[in-house]
């Protein structure tokens, strides 16, 4: 199993490109099942989630190759499979996102309730009602759930105790493109993410209008065709890299983002006394005078607010912060395992409730400590940046499901960090 190295302390200085992203190209992928015709995926992130992603839809007949460009080029060949199952679909809850398109294209969908990350309960019951509204009839049994009837318009409210769903929106809205009649999605997820989506149904023949807006109007279509597409940025990838550049002070180009997309997070970063310069498709961490940061609240929301994927980053940045930080979890309140890693690096931090308070602490100290998510992962990869001495993070199996070799682009910009194999 392998392990990260950091040596902390080094500045870092240079461009760092952001790959395309993870959360949007899961849905995206997913939505082949509905298509007929190839397709061809460009900027698509060579990645653990969407590697096991496209090994789910090879079992329910969709092949696909990756090009030498590093484009991905799939179709669906065989549209009797119906089972996506639990061996695959265990590990990661995401995978869950093929069920409303496999329902929609095959008539009928068995798949298993999802696996992934470890913090805190995500049921997928709103998924589920958003399923039933346009027409589908649930069925649970031994771990799998099985959806059947024909898909058709209808009136469907998403929006749940922590907000909308993303994947519930991309489940329903990807089943309502080959309904029969007019469906009305209120409660819709807002990301970017969710908008690509949209784009791209559109390009394939989907009629899907309202897009960026919490009401998405779906007339249904009979078909749907290939079509060749480019994958959006990962502003999550683009905001752990600011957050390093910003906790070391240094001059850093994040390139090939959508600063549009992390407004909330470019907000946060200046009350924290980063300077920024934004670009159309880049942002650039101008060093200060002090170096120093100043303690920031922040509340986790749904887009446009600040994202549940950076509030760990966000952590590490403000244990080096001047003064005492409020973070407060408002999607998935158990989000704050990274917590007890940092503390073994020197942070001073405590749970009260769903918000963990960070009082800044001028050093931190380089520690063996373990990754327990995919964004747990990264914080503890920035903190082991500023860290005076070694840090070691393991089990970064969980950083290779959303960071293509993050080791490689912070060695690009001039950090310490090796991926070290443990046989």
């Amino acid at each position: 199993m392998d392990r990260i190295r950091i040596r902390g302390g080094r500045g870092l200085r240079g461009t760092v490109r952001v790959s395309g992203s993870k959360n949007g190209a899961l849905p995206i992928l997913a939505a082949s099942l509905l298509v007929d015709g190839p397709i061809l995926l460009r900027n698509m992130p060579r990645l653990k989630d969407v590697e096991n992603l496209l090994r789910i839809l090879e079992k329910l007949g969709v092949v696909h190759q990756w090009r030498d460009d590093g484009s991905l080029e799939l179709e669906a060949k065989d549209k009797t499979v119906y089972v996506a199952p639990y061996d695959l679909v265990r590990t990661m809850r995401a995978s869950f996102v093929v069920l409303g398109p496999l329902w929609a294209r095959r008539g009928v969908a068995r798949v298993s309730y999802p696996g992934g990350c470890v913090f805190g309960h995500r049921p997928v019951d709103l998924h589920l009602k958003g399923l039933r509204d346009v027409g589908g009839t649930v069925e649970h049994a031994d771990g799998y759930v099985t959806l059947s009837g024909r898909v058709k318009g209808g009136v469907v409210f998403l929006g749940g105790n922590m907000g909308s769903t993303v994947l519930g929106t991309a489940n329903v809205l990807m089943a309502a493109t080959l309904g029969i009649g007019t469906t009305y999605l209120e409660c819709a997820a807002m990301e970017p993410e969710i908008e690509d989506l949209c784009h791209f149904l559109n390009a394939c023949g989907a009629k899907i209008s309202g897009i960026g807006g919490h009401l998405l109007t779906i007339e249904g279509v009979e078909t749907l065709h290939g079509c060749e597409w480019t994958m959006i940025p990962d502003r999550i990838e683009a905001g752990t890299f600011l957050c390093g550049a910003v906790m070391l002070n240094s001059d850093v180009t994040v390139q090939d983002c959508n600063p549009m997309h992390m407004l909330s997070v470019i907000d946060r970063l200046k009350a924290a006394g980063a300077s920024l310069e934004l670009g159309t498709d880049s942002i650039r961490v101008v060093p200060t005078a002090s170096g120093q940061l100043k303690a920031v609240d922040v509340t986790t929301m749904a887009y446009p607010g600040f994202p549940t994927d950076l509030q760990a980053q966000f952590m590490a940045l403000m244990t080096r912060a001047q003064g005492v930080s409020v973070i407060t979890e408002k999607i998935y309140p158990e989000r704050f395992i990274h917590a007890a890693e940092l503390q073994r690096l020197g942070a001073r931090i405590r749970r009260e409730g769903p918000s963990a308070i960070i009082e800044g602490t001028e050093e931190l100290r380089g520690a063996p400590v373990m990754a327990s998510d995919l964004r747990a992962s990264a914080s503890l990869v920035l903190a082991g940046l500023v860290a005076r001495g070694a840090t070691d993070v393991r089990r970064v199996y969980h950083i290779d499901r959303g960071y293509e070799r993050i080791e490689n682009k912070l060695q690009g910009i001039g950090a310490d960090i090796e991926r070290v194999s443990e046989g």
